[in-house]
C-alpha cells in the first residue's frame, strides 16, 4: 500500500542532498534579459515555439525592493517624489533630451 502525504505534513526544507557549493547568482539574468525561446513539442508532432523578450523600458527591482513597492503605481509615486529633489536645472535638461520618452534618464 502507497503512503500518501497531505500537504500539512509536507517538509518544505531543503535536503541534505542538494550541493550549491560552486553556484552562480543570477549567472543567466543577462541572456534572460535578451530574451529566450520556448520550443513546444506537442503529441501529435507539432511544434509550437515562441519568442519571449521583456518589453522595453522594463525595470527589474531586487526581492527587498520588491517588498516595499506592490504595483508599477507605487513605484511611479516614490520616483516622481524624487524627482522633485533635483535641482530645476537638472530637471529641465532631463526633459530636453527625453524627446517623447517616458522614462527619466539622469546626468551621469
Amino acid at each position: 500500500m502507497k503512503k500518501t502525504m497531505n500537504k500539512s505534513s509536507e517538509n518544505n526544507e531543503m535536503r541534505a542532498e542538494y550541493e550549491f557549493k560552486g553556484g552562480v547568482r543570477g549567472k543567466h539574468h543577462q541572456a534572460m534579459q535578451a530574451g529566450y525561446t520556448i520550443t513546444v513539442r506537442k503529441a501529435d508532432g507539432s511544434t509550437v515555439v515562441k519568442e519571449v523578450k521583456p518589453q522595453k523600458g522594463t525595470v527589474i527591482l531586487e526581492p527587498d525592493v520588491q517588498s516595499y513597492f506592490p504595483d508599477s503605481e507605487s513605484v511611479n509615486t516614490a520616483l516622481r517624489s524624487l524627482i522633485r529633489l533635483i535641482p530645476a536645472h537638472r530637471r529641465a535638461g532631463a526633459r530636453k533630451t527625453q524627446a517623447g520618452s517616458r522614462t527619466y534618464q539622469g546626468s551621469r
